[in-house]
């Protein structure tokens, strides 16, 4: 999965290990509708749940969420976001530098479901020596609320290693309500993002009157809880794309209602009005990452 590594690419690292856990089927995921999923009651133990590809919030991970919805959901009115930014990113694996590129980019804003939408995208492809091992090539396409960047539909388009996977999503927090005919029904908790509406919302994000905010967010696979807190106003990085002055966001992950001890994020916001994603640091059991920014258009 594009994972908790989502805002700007630790994807790479991400993905690596956990396709070792997730196993593909080589032919594309058929995108129709699945059976109605059973009910939030219905599932035993904590966790959450998947029926058919259809998530389930536990009742522990609804009730975690309930202190977060007023900053879950409020996105800054002054929103940096501009139709057909782009910025390229490299990503270092461990001790192996230039592993993957990345893109992500704000293709348009939109009508999606009769509402207005941004509709978000990122590209991930690895690179040798890299590439000779572990051939990655994916697509992923958000439709995100314009206002709030609450999630809408999520989509997967995988190419890694030879198997491809092609998953759409609908985004509801209604019990039971039927699948599009073009979809999968994920059924999440009010206010969910996608690790692209993710990264977004945190651009809107006032961070001189807001030090702290926490979204529920659905990776395509599982629903985690993220907190972003802001850690240093100031902080210098220099990437390939310059020396920026920024905000550093620490990354908190919860699942299930516990932090995930082993995994670590901060991002790097430029300190200006556009709050551009420059630096992304992630340390985890099985590898570091840092992706950095090459060139913003």
């Amino acid at each position: 999965m594009i994972g908790i590594a989502f805002l700007a690419g630790g994807a790479v690292a991400w993905q690596m290990h956990n396709r070792n856990q997730v196993s593909h089927s080589s032919a594309a995921v058929p995108l129709t509708a699945p059976q109605p999923a059973v009910s939030p009651e219905e599932p035993k133990g904590g966790g959450a749940t998947e029926s058919k590809g259809t998530p389930v919030p536990s009742p522990d991970a609804a009730r975690q969420s309930v202190s977060t919805k007023k900053t879950a959901v409020v996105a800054d009115a002054g929103s940096p976001l501009r139709a057909g930014e782009t910025w390229q990113y490299s990503a270092n694996v461990s001790k192996l530098n230039d592993v993957a590129n990345l893109r992500l980019k704000v293709a348009e804003k939109r009508n999606f479901l009769g509402k207005s939408a941004w509709h978000l995208q990122a590209f991930a492809h690895t690179e040798n020596p890299l590439r000779m091992v572990f051939a990655l090539d994916d697509q992923f396409d958000s439709y995100s609320d314009a206002g709030t960047l609450v999630s809408m539909q999520y989509e997967m388009h995988l190419n890694e290693k030879g198997q491809t996977v092609d998953s759409v999503q609908r985004m509801t927090a209604v019990v039971r309500e039927p699948a599009p005919a073009d979809a999968i029904a994920a059924r999440v908790l009010p206010g969910t993002r996608d690790p692209l509406g993710m990264m977004q919302y945190l651009r809107t994000v006032d961070w001189t009157k807001t030090p702290e905010v926490r979204s529920p967010v659905y990776d395509g696979h599982k629903l985690y809880d993220v907190h972003a807190r802001l850690e240093a106003r100031g902080a210098s990085v220099t990437v390939p794309a310059g020396n920026f002055d920024t905000l550093k966001i620490e990354l908190r992950v919860l699942d299930n209602g516990a932090e995930m001890k082993d995994a670590h994020f901060i991002l790097y916001l430029s300190n200006t009005e556009a709050r551009l994603p420059v630096l992304l640091e992630a340390v985890m059991p099985f590898a570091t990452a840092r992706v950095e920014l090459v060139k913003a258009e």
